[in-house]
């Protein structure tokens, strides 16, 4: 079997880590078992949803049929992702999975896939992110799986390093922030290193020629007292580098940065695609366009459908995504009344609209469906369906 090693920032189950999943996946063997570890999540009362999700995710975007199971004996491929680190970490010492994850590593055999939640628990030291940020515990770390000790690499490893939701308050470093990440580091035993992973990133690490490299969005900071080396996506070097980095001394290695005029990523995330959507459909209002207005929001609701599988915690990008879709049709309809969109563009609108309505009830989403009848209605458009399909009029 393959020996692969990938760490991901978060993103695990999103439309802007797809490539890195199926460049793994094209390695394994034809008829490979593939396990996913629900073992971050399972005390959450949505566990089978998420799961359910994260299966549908790996069988249409990435071609690998997924099985859920409390162990990963005989597996070729292991994933694990979102929810309690610390919560894993009690599960897996007591079932035994703990050691097979190292086994796995230290035999350099097998794909090995951990995200979030379950990244965190790949260094020495763990952070307890629950335990800090959302009930208000004292900074301290929890015991590792410690992945990373069989690859020479003395460390802890933080997903979501340059986390920003926080706005006001720092949330970097997996919501710690930087008062309490330096304090925390000043707990670690001499010569540990932290490996900072950024959202939408991933660390992926080739166990037999020991080839590292940076891909995604973000980058990999390996941070030591005093000093920080962040290795920006497209980065490529070796692990005999990536120790020399995280035991403090200077890089002599190969490191091949990424092209100073790399081509920014295919994917962007939900928050960036909302924010354009909104732009785009202000933009089309001021001039008026209002067909490229409808076709914004059917847009802004294709992405919705790609981002529906995202298992991450703070996937709540795509209730605001749906909240705004909902908020554009209704501007649709107050605008389609106008005598100028009437004479102009109404048919094309309507068209568009029509269209959005329709694939909203084959996804079964029949709330929006009808809420983008209702918005046509008050402008002015009455829908009838028909054994033909709807038609459309104007209310005289």
């Amino acid at each position: 079997m393959p020996g692969l090693l990938v760490l991901m920032g978060s993103g695990e189950t999103s439309p802007t880590m797809v490539e890195i999943h199926r460049a793994a996946a094209r390695s394994l063997r034809a008829g490979a078992r593939a396990v996913l570890l629900d073992t971050p999540y399972a005390f959450q009362e949505n566990s089978a949803d998420i799961s359910a999700r994260a299966r549908r995710y790996f069988a249409r975007s990435v071609g690998l049929e997924v099985e859920v199971a409390a162990g990963i004996t005989g597996a070729d491929w292991v994933f694990s992702g979102p929810g309690s680190p610390t919560y894993a970490l009690d599960r897996w010492a007591d079932s035994g999975v703990a050691g097979d994850l190292r086994a796995r590593i230290r035999a350099r055999a097998g794909v090995t896939v951990l995200a979030s939640a379950a990244a965190c628990t790949a260094g020495l030291a763990t952070v307890p992110v629950y335990e800090i940020y959302k009930v208000g515990a004292d900074p301290h770390w929890r015991e590792g799986v410690d992945l990373l000790e069989p690859l020479g690499l003395r460390a802890v490893l933080i997903p979501h390093f340059d986390n920003a939701e926080g706005g006001t308050h720092d949330t970097r470093y997996c919501y710690l922030g930087e008062r309490r990440l330096s304090r925390m580091e000043r707990e670690l035993p001499p010569g540990t290193a932290v490996l900072g992973l950024d959202e939408h990133t991933a660390l992926v690490i080739d166990l037999e020629t020991e080839s590292v490299r940076v891909a995604g969005r973000g980058g990999l900071t390996v941070r030591r007292p005093g000093s920080a080396t962040v290795l920006p996506t497209g980065t490529h070097t070796d692990l005999a580098e990536l120790r020399r980095l995280a035991e403090g001394g200077p890089g002599t290695g190969p490191v091949t940065p990424p092209p100073p005029a790399a081509p920014a990523p295919a994917e962007v995330t939900l928050e960036e695609t909302i924010h354009t959507c909104e732009e785009l459909f202000k933009a089309a209002v001021a001039r008026p366009d209002l067909v490229a207005a409808a076709q914004t929001v059917l847009d802004l609701e294709a992405e919705i459908v790609k981002w529906a599988a995202d298992t991450e915690e703070d996937a709540g990008g795509v209730d605001q995504a749906r909240e705004l879709m909902r908020l554009l049709i209704a501007r649709l309809g107050e605008l389609a009344s106008t005598a100028h969109l009437r004479s102009q563009s109404l048919p094309a609108l309507v068209e568009r609209l029509l269209v959005l309505r329709s694939r909203l009830r084959e996804e079964g989403r029949y709330d929006v469906a009808d809420a983008v009848r209702g918005a046509m209605q008050e402008g002015g458009i009455l829908v009838e369906d028909t054994p033909d399909g709807p038609r459309w009029t104007c209310a005289s």
